[in-house]
């Protein structure tokens, strides 16, 4: 019988921080694999000191974002540049599957936690790694973090509006969509191929090159010989395409319109069916070529209108609309909710806080929110004394010397 949850019987020693590494690990472990972190009581992870906090309270252990990234795991606390830590960790390598870093180049090879230390361990260990421009060349030292990688990869020079500097993408898209996601699949794949040939697996995903797939289009475009920039709101293939204000305050619907019916339809809506008689609006070339205009026409009929009630409207004439909404409104989003996309956890800090679900379902063996993101070194005893076979004395004398805790 197939397990309920697809990766039970794997365990990761999980090295990485901040954000493209801890979301790697994340699905692996929401999917049934023992995600152990290592962590530093004295050089915590960063975005354990990030906001939001709960209640606004800063603390190690009250970070929402860091909440989000480690759910379903567990954290031990070790000092790798202490023989004693450095070589508890190597036990625990030995007894992963899975190695994981995202630090510069030549960090963990300096630590003696490397590929090559790993393997002498475990010889069929799949050990990843997660440089910015990959460990060979000339940019090899270089450090950064998904805004870098966004700036460096082109992204952030697509985003905003011509002749203004870029607006980013609101978040680090890097570090949440395509390094961490296709590091797994990298992982995934090296376990399937393991179980095939018993073979291990070195597996180096440079950040930059990965993000790089995330412009693909414009590179494509570029190489063709077209002009490619920041376009705000417009979109090649619709006119007109943005997001109209509304009544309230900061109050605001999304329109797309792709072609003529959809044109006709969003006139009768707003009240002004003479829109789709107008010689200069009768095409969508039209349309696209007198943009500027459209925004202001539309802008003008939307905002004395309720932004839920207009998307309704739109949206049953044909029309893709949809109403902006804030952190709040999101989490009360009936269509969310009707998926199950929230859960709430119960964190032995913060409380009761919500999370986002998993967003995707896999019918026989699907994954779960299998507990809240761990305390600093919740589980370094746990980890030492029963699963690497530490005495207990020796452990409680560990501790008090700040080699384990």
């Amino acid at each position: 019988m197939t397990s309920r949850l697809p990766l039970d019987g794997i365990r990761v020693a999980d090295f990485t921080w901040v954000g493209a590494g801890p979301f790697l690990t994340k699905p692996l472990a929401d999917h049934g694999a023992d995600v152990i972190k290592i962590e530093s009581r004295t050089r915590t992870d960063p975005i354990r000191g990030m906001a939001p906090f709960r209640d606004g309270r800063p603390g190690t252990d009250r970070s929402g974002y860091f909440a989000n990234r480690n759910t379903s795991k567990r954290s031990v606390c070790l000092d790798l540049k202490d023989p004693r830590g450095k070589a508890l960790a190597l036990e625990l390598i030995a007894r992963s599957d899975v190695v994981a870093d995202n630090f510069t180049p030549g960090t963990m090879d300096r630590l003696g936690l490397g590929y090559e230390d790993a393997r002498a361990v475990r010889p069929d260990v799949i050990y990843l790694e997660m440089p910015m421009q990959g460990n060979a060349g000339p940019h090899r030292d270089f450090r950064g973090y998904g805004l870098t990688i966004a700036a460096a990869g082109g992204l952030l020079g697509l985003t905003g509006n011509p002749g203004r500097p870029p607006v980013g993408t609101g978040t680090n898209y890097p570090d949440h969509v395509p390094n961490p996601l296709h590091a797994a699949v990298a992982v995934l794949a090296a376990l399937r191929r393991r179980r095939r040939t018993g073979e291990g697996q070195y597996i180096e995903l440079a950040q930059l090159e990965s993000t790089v797939n995330t412009v693909g289009t414009a590179l494509l475009a570029a190489a063709a010989g077209h002009t490619t920039g920041p376009m705000g709101n417009d979109d090649p293939a619709a006119a007109p395409h943005g997001v109209y204000p509304c009544a309230g305050e900061d109050r605001w619907c999304a329109v797309a319109v792709t072609g003529d019916d959809q044109w006709a339809a969003l006139g009768r809506v707003l009240g002004a069916p003479e829109w789709a008689s107008r010689p200069e609006f009768a095409t969508a070339d039209g349309r696209r070529r007198a943009r500027r205009v459209l925004d202001g026409l539309v802008a003008s009929a939307t905002a004395p209108r309720q932004a839920d009630d207009l998307a309704e409207r739109l949206t049953a004439a044909g029309v893709p609309a949809a109403a902006v909404s804030d952190a709040r409104q999101v989490l009360a989003d009936p269509q969310l909710n009707a998926r199950g996309h929230w859960a709430v956890l119960d964190h032995p800090e913060m409380g009761p806080s919500v999370y986002d679900n998993l967003p995707y379902r896999l019918s026989a063996t699907p994954g779960e929110l299998r507990g809240p993101a761990p305390l600093l070194g919740a589980d370094t005893r746990d980890v030492c004394v029963d699963l690497l076979g530490l005495d207990p004395d020796t452990y409680e004398r560990l501790a008090r010397e700040g080699a384990v805790g």
